[in-house]
């Protein structure tokens, strides 16, 4: 069985199937996924699709995008959420200077002011970065007891390091699978064997040979199977493997 460690499926292109898709996850080989928050609403809509099955857990927190319009009231309700029992991530959220949807300002002081919350908690964070991993890394200094995953990794194999170091675990996604791949390629390789993790970043980053199609936690079958041939390992150790990593990762008995 596999566990899907980044998954948006209250996103709107799953409300004619969402139910049915979950419900059927087992059947398909997905034996547990986390639903990702990315603002309050989603946040608080993550707990109540994790509230429905016993094997869906839920990351509260605000995405780099979404920074701009953020107030302190806010963490106070995050706060709020970290505390229900499925509530096994603050996140997620980092930096995004790929988009720019927020003033990189923003996103730094909320990064930040996030991960304040997280160590205040002592809960994991899940971490979105693009284009901004300089700027990643240097705000996860201040924060030495912040631990967690950098989900659909795709920067160098010396910020992976780095970030290794630091106690943080390297999730990889569907751009696993792509032709274009060759430095996703090498970290795969690099990452210890219990540092690793697989997500789908669902509806996004479908992989091969689904890409271009909406993509779904049963997808993340194949991420696993390009990791088993990467590592020289079977689909079912690297199924294993990386079940029991997410486990630890979000602290799940």
């Amino acid at each position: 069985m596999l566990f899907d460690t980044h998954a948006h499926l209250n996103d709107e292109r799953f409300d004619h199937i969402r139910n049915e898709l979950i419900s059927e996850l087992s059947q398909n080989g997905v034996g547990a996924y986390c639903e990702i928050g990315y603002d309050i609403k989603s946040s608080e809509a993550a707990l109540s699709l994790a509230e429905k099955y016993d094997f869906v857990y839920a990351a509260v927190g605000v995405h780099p995008h979404d920074t701009d319009d953020l107030c302190e009231s806010d963490m106070d309700l995050l706060k709020k959420m970290c505390a229900h029992p499925k509530a096994v991530a603050l996140g997620e959220i980092g930096l995004d200077y790929y988009y720019d949807n927020s003033l990189r300002e923003n996103q730094r002081l909320w990064f930040d002011r996030q991960l304040s919350v997280a160590t205040e908690l002592n809960i994991p964070v899940t971490i979105h970065t693009r284009d901004a991993m300089a700027d990643t890394i240097d705000i996860l200094k201040v924060h030495k007891d912040a631990t967690g995953i950098i989900h659909c990794y795709s920067g160098s194999v010396e910020s992976a390091k780095i970030l290794l170091n630091m106690g943080f675990y390297i999730s990889f996604a569907g751009p696993l699978t792509f032709k274009n791949a060759s430095t996703a390629l090498e970290v795969a390789k690099y990452v210890p064997e219990d540092r690793m993790l697989i997500e789908t970043d669902s509806p996004y980053l479908a992989p091969v040979p689904y890409r271009g199609k909406t993509n779904t936690p049963v997808y993340v079958a194949e991420v696993a199977k390009r990791l088993a041939e990467l590592r020289g390992k079977t689909f079912e150790e690297i199924a294993c493997i990386t079940f029991e990593n997410a486990k630890k990762a979000y602290r799940i008995k």
